[in-house]
């Protein structure tokens, strides 16, 4: 095990990008997104002193009681079912908790929610497992619409697609939606459009720094991507494309013009790219576990789904807690303080 100095991180940046469980938010620029967090990463190498495996893992200093959260988004990248390198890894979390005063290390690898290899080798050593329930209480969604790319063209992708969501593209293309990769200029008219799709579907947006910072420290591997018709931005979207997988982070469209569907001949679009850059993966994200017609949340379900492709599930969240106490009361105080900015926004 080895934590390393910032000399290494182009070897690890280098390791990260070409592994199969590789993801934007194990990269070495992400932390520099999440102004509020720190971060380190650990690495386990083989018997040639090459990466078998690591992770990178963000450091939150909490309010009170002086302890720290640590958390490895989509980590560890590694051969999931290699116990040694997870031992490894999980050595240098305990020296991490210890250097930083930690009450819990997190982790949410991206697999299959049916991988009782990789369950059973976390819960010998000591992780609990949260799964939440069938939406969004995990901090990457447990469940994601997925659609795989690998040897399709963009006429079998399209095929794939219900006849509904092709013909919405052929609307947006016959009213004149115009698609353009934007950069921070666009950021005004992104960030107005996320305001409008927050309230719209009462959620909390984020900062036009933030986006700003997304897109200042992953560089190419972001981008802005803009619908405008007859010169006014109608909605948006950021994805990154990373590792062979392109992701789409974050949407928004305006209330009006919602007839033109923007957002689809968007979606299109960024699949097209993802398709023309050898992404074998184009990943929607977040839908809810619960597929009836009276979920809330299932007009997000059906846009995405209309694109093709499959659910997928992964266990949840894994917790390593090293002070329980302190634990379990901060998780307390994050609740109600969860609480009341649900309550603050119906309100």
């Amino acid at each position: 095990m080895e934590i390393l100095t910032s000399e290494g991180y182009d070897e690890y940046e280098g390791f990260i990008r070409s592994h199969p469980q590789g993801g934007i938010t194990q990269s070495a620029g992400w932390h520099s997104v999440k102004a509020e967090w720190r971060r380190e990463v650990v690495v386990s190498r083989n018997g040639r002193g090459e990466i078998a495996g690591g992770m990178s893992v963000l450091i939150r200093r909490m309010p009170i009681f002086g302890a720290a959260m640590l958390y490895s988004p989509r980590g560890p990248v590694c051969d999931l079912h290699d116990e040694g390198v997870l031992r490894d890894l999980k050595a240098g979390a305990d020296a991490l908790a210890k250097k930083h005063k930690a009450y819990i290390f997190k982790m949410d690898p991206d697999i299959d929610a049916r991988d009782e290899i990789f369950t059973s080798i976390a819960k010998s050593m000591g992780f609990k497992i949260f799964t939440g329930g069938d939406g969004f209480e995990t901090v990457q969604p447990r469940f994601n619409w997925r659609l795989y790319l690998e040897g399709k063209s963009e006429d079998e992708i399209l095929a794939g697609m219900k006849q509904k969501t092709r013909y919405n593209i052929r609307v947006a293309i016959k009213k004149g939606v115009e698609i353009r990769v934007m950069g921070k200029e666009a950021l005004g008219d992104f960030t107005r459009l996320m305001a409008v799709t927050g309230e719209r579907d009462g959620f909390t947006v984020r900062s036009a720094a933030y986006f700003a910072r997304m897109l200042e420290a992953l560089g190419g591997s972001v981008k802005l991507y803009m619908a405008y018709l007859e010169g006014k931005a109608v909605a948006g979207a950021v994805t990154s494309n990373y590792a062979g997988k392109c992701c789409y982070l974050y949407g928004a469209s305006d209330n009006e013009n919602r007839n033109a569907m923007p957002t689809y001949l968007l979606q299109w679009e960024m699949i097209r790219e993802a398709i023309r850059s050898g992404c074998t993966l184009y990943d929607f994200q977040g839908v809810s576990g619960n597929l009836s017609e009276d979920n809330p949340l299932y007009g997000l379900y059906k846009f995405k789904s209309g694109f093709g492709g499959s659910l997928d599930e992964t266990p949840g969240e894994f917790d390593l807690v090293y002070m329980p106490v302190r634990a379990w009361l901060l998780g307390k105080a994050i609740s109600l303080a969860e609480w009341l900015r649900k309550k603050r926004r119906r309100g």
